[in-house]
């Protein structure tokens, strides 16, 4: 996906709308593509808006895509369905599974197979008009998302009074999501938590890290991640983890601001030696959440992935566990101060 950096000088006068300063600078695009394509935009790593307003010293980030198809088909791809009423999808995302369409990846997403299960004819796409209007035709029923190679829980609204319900639930941290990792090392304590913010890196804004809360004024944002340590193989251990917040990335930056970094994550880790060939370790386990007109919460679970099995039957085999918890009752103690966790 295309992205695009600029600082506007510290000898800009005033303030102008980010579009109309985007669209003043040398080889710019047009405000019209720029409308069209645009993904994200960052000012000063805070989400922002093609009408904010831009002035001196502030740096400019913003993603944005090409050739957008006229149309989003549906797609027979086999999905795991976990449960299905009227109002709501919940599925096991494969790993390697986008969650919507966007920029290099138009087809095989998980909006592509939903249509398809659905019963639903293509979407047409607008590619004029207003930004939040153009991504929301993407993106049908999707109410939060997970990462390409993350795999594990989703649950995806079949209306609109559901999508509503839904991301109420997110916006508010109402819900619980619990994921399940394997890290390179072993965390500083067998039970903690990561408080940090979260910003772009300069070095590479397409990625993000954790910067403590202590080292003062930061332009990120607030991120909170509980973890509890299950198991420890030599220099690996089986973490689950439940987040106070749902930001980008959020598991996968603060395991490494931790020193270890999850297995197989291409992005914030190295090629593994032992594993060289293993994808990221990283499975949305458990969701606990109020289904639209319930009163009562429902909790859903996603089997342990054959990876996870994989890489545990070898980590047993090569070295002797030398730290396990007291089970899965005290890794639910041990965790239920997030209890009320949101998800990523």
């Amino acid at each position: 996906m295309p992205f695009f950096s600029a600082k506007v000088p510290d000898s800009f006068e005033g303030t102008e709308r980010l579009d109309k300063y985007i669209a003043s600078l040398p080889n710019a695009f047009n405000r019209s593509k720029l409308k069209s394509g645009v993904h994200e935009i960052l000012i000063n790593s805070q989400k922002a808006k093609l009408s904010s307003k831009v002035r001196s010293g502030d740096q400019i980030d913003i993603q944005w895509e090409d050739n957008i198809p006229d149309n989003i088909e549906p797609e027979d791809i086999p999905l795991k369905i976990i449960f299905e009423n009227d109002d709501v999808t919940v599925v096991n995302k494969e790993q390697g599974m986008v969650t919507h369409p966007a920029a290099g990846n138009w087809s095989g997403t998980l909006v592509n197979a939903l249509l398809r299960h659905w019963g639903r004819e293509a979407l047409s796409q607008i590619k004029e008009g207003d930004a939040s209007e153009i991504l929301a035709r993407r993106r049908p029923g999707i109410v939060h998302r997970l990462d390409k190679d993350t795999s594990g829980i989703i649950i995806t609204a079949k209306n609109r009074d559901s999508e509503e319900w839904l991301q109420t639930q997110f916006q508010t941290r109402s819900l619980t999501k619990e994921y399940i990792l394997i890290v390179r090392g072993c965390p500083p304590k067998k039970d903690g938590v990561v408080d940090s913010y979260l910003t772009r890196d300069s070095a590479d804004r397409k990625r993000f890290k954790a910067v403590a809360l202590d080292s003062g004024p930061c332009a990120g944002k607030r991120a909170v991640t509980l973890y509890h340590v299950v198991s420890v193989y030599s220099n690996y251990s089986l973490v689950r983890v439940r987040l106070l917040t749902g930001r980008t990335h959020q598991i996968r930056v603060h395991m490494k601001f931790l020193g270890c970094p999850i297995l197989g994550d291409a992005v914030y880790s190295k090629k593994d030696n032992y594993f060289p060939n293993e994808n990221l370790m990283l499975h949305s386990r458990l969701l606990r959440i109020r289904l639209p007109g319930q009163k009562h919460y429902s909790v859903f679970k996603a089997a342990v992935p054959e990876r996870f099995k994989r890489v545990i039957k070898a980590l047993k085999k090569e070295w002797p566990r030398a730290y396990a918890s007291d089970g899965i009752k005290a890794a639910e103690k041990n965790l239920s101060r997030g209890e009320e966790g949101g998800g990523e």
